[in-house]
């Protein structure tokens, strides 16, 4: 890990100086992916595959130089308490120093918790003030993140990801009072980013509430490819306007289970340094085209 940081930050010194008239695209780009499931990749069956980062990473490094790429940062389940406990961590100080993109994904976990998804019924249930105070809680977990990047990582551009109406498949008459509570989410991330000077990364125009294209199973709210193809193409309308994630480009699904990934971290523990105390995305397998081009951990 060390190593191949240390590789990323002395290619980083050599482009930067070529490339500073171009200050929006970062070359060669170091890219660290913080937050939850999504930003782990996800799949609706419970499995981790390419999500939206892994897209991200692969397009820049069509477009680009990429000398550093990770998600092992990020974690399903984490909520925005987490993921700051996650920043301040001393295994992530080195990744975080050398990034100049990240992306940022928490909050979901802080509000969807409290819902209660019936799909056999169609039915979603909450408690408004259970809600209230997770927002609350969200708002200000993420403003100590984004401060806490700034310092952690001075020459990163970081990009907050909104989130999507995740129950497309529930009765109509049950949509709008969870997607307002979402709409709040999006609009304190979106506030908190302006604040930091951050970017905010809105997705949710392109799932819509009916997105069943996008989020196929009834029982989950994650996305399939389709679903992480939005969210990245969102970042590059902010990165840089004609880059775009096609169809074509997507991968062939190469799901792992929960148990795979702890293997593959446990097998990898002899050859290289952790940077995560939990189980992690650090693959063995090649599921992106991209193993020649980039630096993975």
């Amino acid at each position: 890990m060390k190593k191949m940081l240390m590789i990323a930050i002395a290619i980083l010194a050599i482009f930067s100086v070529s490339f500073s008239a171009e200050a929006a695209i970062k070359i060669p780009a170091v890219y660290v992916a913080l937050g939850d499931s999504l930003a782990a990749g996800q799949t609706p069956d419970s499995k981790i595959d390419a999500g939206y980062a892994d897209l991200i990473a692969q397009e820049l490094s069509r477009n680009q130089p990429v000398a550093f790429y990770t998600k092992q940062l990020a974690f399903p389940g984490f909520t925005t308490g987490d993921v700051l406990e996650r920043v301040k961590s001393e295994q992530a100080q080195q990744a975080l120093a050398s990034a100049n993109i990240i992306t940022l994904s928490a909050g979901a976990n802080d509000l969807l918790r409290l819902v209660q998804s019936n799909p056999e019924s169609g039915a979603l249930a909450f408690q408004q003030i259970q809600v209230d105070f997770a927002l609350n809680e969200a708002r200000i977990n993420m403003e100590a993140i984004l401060a806490e990047l700034e310092k952690r990582a001075p020459n990163a551009d970081v990009y907050v990801m909104g989130y999507y109406f995740a129950y497309p498949h529930v009765r109509e008459s049950q949509k709008e009072g969870t997607a307002k509570q979402l709409d709040r989410l999006n609009e304190i991330l979106k506030r908190s980013a302006k604040k930091a000077g951050a970017t905010f990364v809105s997705v949710d125009k392109g799932f819509g509430k009916n997105a069943t294209d996008k989020v196929p199973n009834p029982g989950d709210v994650h996305p399939n490819f389709k679903g992480y193809q939005v969210m990245a193409n969102a970042f590059f309308s902010h990165y840089q306007k004609g880059w775009k994630v096609e169809k074509l480009e997507l991968p062939n699904p190469n799901p792992l289970t929960f148990d795979e990934v702890m293997n593959n971290q446990e097998q990898q523990q002899d050859t290289a340094d952790g940077i995560s105390a939990r189980p992690s995305t650090h693959w063995t397998k090649d599921y992106l085209a991209l193993r020649e081009a980039l630096l993975y951990v």
